[in-house]
């Protein structure tokens, strides 16, 4: 007959048990970040149209989106990292920078101005949460950007989520979230479009 179970053999082997679930959830979130990278990656060297799908609450101001031609371009390419550029009519400030962490993803704006100095507000985004895929991966706001939006009064800012998508050969979304805000621009990956001016601060 087997020994009896102890109360503390049990609880040992629970814990085993929960490590292993979370070395597998790591492993899978790490592969579905490394997928959706290399999706990423074979857009590189192209650009493409979008449009503004979701502005919700409707701005109460001037639209800077509002009759724009709006495109990105996977400009710059490495192992390592993407640089996006999001060129909104003449405007070439914004591009979006995704970078390979230990554990998955890093999303981050770079914001310049004309002459290539920085934003006062710029460099902000997050690391990928758990539960991405290869389609889509999320990035709630880090501690170093809710600093950044404190600093310069967008404190409401502090909760954003950013998310992109990728499903080759049909679409690419960027979207921000929060409470009460959603904002979306899908790309036609069917249907590249020329090369766009270098952002502002590139060459």
């Amino acid at each position: 007959m087997a020994p009896p179970i102890s109360a503390g053999d049990a609880h040992e082997g629970d814990a085993g048990n929960a490590r292993q679930d979370d070395e597998h959830d790591e492993e899978a979130d790490a592969a579905a970040a490394d997928a959706f990278f290399e999706r990423l990656a074979g857009l590189c060297g192209h650009a493409f149209a979008g449009r503004v799908v979701i502005d919700a609450p409707t701005p109460a101001g001037d639209d800077p989106f509002a009759g724009k031609a709006l495109v990105m371009h996977v400009r710059e390419c490495s192992q390592r990292e993407l640089r996006i550029p999001f060129h909104v009519g003449d405007d070439r400030s914004r591009t979006w920078v995704v970078t390979r962490t230990r554990k998955g993803l890093r999303l981050k704006h770079d914001h310049r101005h004309a002459d290539g100095s920085d934003d006062d507000v710029t460099l902000y985004g997050g690391d990928s949460e758990a539960g991405g895929s290869a389609r889509r991966q999320q990035f709630p706001v880090d501690d170093d950007s809710r600093a950044t939006f404190t600093r310069t009064n967008r404190a409401v800012s502090n909760t954003n989520v950013w998310a992109i998508e990728v499903e080759p050969g049909q679409l690419f979304v960027y979207e921000l979230a929060r409470p009460g805000r959603l904002f979306r621009v899908e790309f036609d990956l069917g249907q590249p479009v020329a090369a766009p001016p270098p952002p502002w601060g590139s060459r």
